[in-house]
């Protein structure tokens, strides 16, 4: 019964992409049955919640709230005022504390399902930390007047860590949401129609600094998109690199807007250890100059709050590997913070960005490349292209050792293939700047030689090279022979 309510509610016509988040949501908001329910919408910054929790309110007559960061009492009033604005009420609701301000929510649902979006609702809890327990109380019980109101209530935040537990084991919450909605950012290649960039190459560059969030594009550059490929030097100086613009602080901002981030030095030097190519805990510690148990810590915090990815080894079970999980705090990181001192005095960005371009394309660039490749498998081959389908895509390590060296794989896929899962599909080499040829298929051949003498089954991998500018003519004729996948900057975008 939900679902045909939801699919004849449409969509916001400013609204981009997000279909699957706004049919979940318009599902969960006009489901049908008696009493509460409960939903979660969480997400980093910036990728458009408030807009589609707004839009939902507005094309469903619900009640949407913003939390402030304010005192418990002043909170109450300013969730009266809100509620009086929508009922029309001339005299201002005053709850005296969250059980009566619950009540009231409770009371818009009396005749018909009414979604009610709390937004930042980590706020309110930072001064009323019971305030999930009386949820929790308001919506469970199952009889009586409960089955008389139909609030559909959406908690909405961008605290990553708090938004985390608030459904977890521990959590009085726990058991009792029907909606878990992530909003993650846009994928590569919804961003780059977002941007309006149809050069694939400046799509890549773009992409490796401002992701796929979609507020970067609005209001923090002012709808400032780089006009081709020539444009693009000009357009990092007047925006990322330039401090009147608001993305220019953005990345520091997203850190210090965290809770749980306590000694914030510790957090960005992680990070900036991180963006200068340390990816396992061991490496990160010696960057920063601390023990890897200093640093246990600061990285699972940094996890939770989603600022930091934690991907397996694709060949060592016991191996880890941090990436970050925001293109740009890994450009600001090792690209703007060395420089701030110059950048903040408002002169010198042509300069800076000149001297920065080796670290941009070997510490950003590249690595943002190789995810990419990634994704590409994960979200766009098809089965046909590695006979099978894909099932986990990673990077991993292989060790070589009669050359006393190992082999660092830039994609790594496993895959289905019939009833068979866990089967090595494919291994490949992702380069960004440079022309890939023979050499580099024999390397591939060679590790493959080396995974098949460890025991590992490849009869049916086969080689990969993804490539930012293209390939030798005796690659291709590999490529026709059956030999090796190719994927140039075209199949990236546009192809399985």
């Amino acid at each position: 019964m939900a679902r045909p309510a939801a699919r004849n509610l449409p969509k916001p016509a400013d609204m981009f992409d997000r279909d699957w988040e706004w049919s979940e949501l318009t599902a969960f908001a006009t489901s049908v049955g008696a009493g509460p329910r409960l939903g979660v919408v969480s997400g980093r910054r910036r990728q458009g919640k408030s807009f589609l929790l707004q839009g939902l309110a507005e094309a469903t007559g619900g009640f949407y709230y913003a939390a402030v960061e304010a005192s418990a009492a002043e909170s109450l009033q300013l969730f009266g005022d809100a509620l009086a604005r929508y009922t029309g009420s001339a005299v201002p609701h005053r709850p005296a504390n969250w059980q009566e301000g619950l009540e009231l929510v409770f009371d818009l649902a009396s005749d018909r399902p009414v979604p009610v979006v709390i937004d930042e609702f980590p706020y309110l809890v930072r001064n009323a930390p019971a305030l999930p327990s009386q949820l929790q109380a308001a919506i469970g019980v199952r009889g009586g007047r409960h089955l008389e109101r139909h609030p559909r209530i959406l908690l909405c935040g961008s605290a990553m860590s708090f938004m985390g537990n608030l459904l977890s084991g521990t959590s009085p919450l726990y058991g009792r949401a029907g909606l878990d909605l992530v909003v993650h950012s846009l994928g590569y290649r919804e961003a780059a129609e977002f941007w309006g960039i149809r050069d694939h190459r400046l799509a890549v560059l773009t992409h490796a600094i401002v992701g796929g969030t979609p507020a970067y594009r609005r209001e923090f550059v002012n709808d400032d998109v780089p006009e081709g490929p020539d444009d693009f030097d000009d357009w990092v100086c007047r925006t990322v690199l330039n401090p009147a613009r608001p993305i220019y602080g953005e990345a520091p901002f997203l850190l210090a807007a965290e809770p749980d981030l306590r000694d914030r030095s510790l957090y960005h030097s992680v990070l900036a250890a991180v963006a200068a190519g340390n990816h396992s805990s061991g490496g990160i510690a010696s960057a920063v100059g601390r023990k890897a148990t200093d640093i246990s810590m600061p990285l699972t915090v940094l996890k939770n709050c989603g600022l930091l990815t934690i991907e397996p080894d694709a060949f060592r079970k016991n191996r880890a590997t941090y990436r970050i999980a925001e293109p740009l705090i890994a450009f600001h990181h090792a690209v703007v913070r060395p420089e701030s001192a110059l950048l903040s005095r408002r002169r010198g960005a042509d300069q800076v960005w000149e001297r920065s371009q080796n670290t941009f394309l070997s510490q950003v660039v590249g690595p943002h490349f190789e995810q990419l490749c990634r994704a590409w498998v994960e979200w766009h081959a098809e089965p046909a292209t590695f006979g099978g389908m894909p099932i986990q895509v990673a990077a991993g390590v292989v060790s070589d050792p009669a050359a006393r060296t190992s082999h660092e794989v830039d994609v790594v896929v496993h895959g289905a293939v019939d009833q068979d899962q866990g089967i090595l599909l494919s291994v490949g080499e992702a380069k960004w700047n440079r022309v890939m040829n023979l050499s580099h298929l024999e390397r591939l051949q060679r590790i493959l030689r080396l995974l098949s003498a460890r025991g590992i089954d490849t009869s049916r991998a086969k080689p990969a090279c993804y490539s930012g500018v293209g390939f030798a003519p005796e690659l291709r004729a590999a490529a026709d022979r059956g030999e090796v996948v190719l994927v140039d900057l075209e199949r990236l975008y546009q192809g399985t």
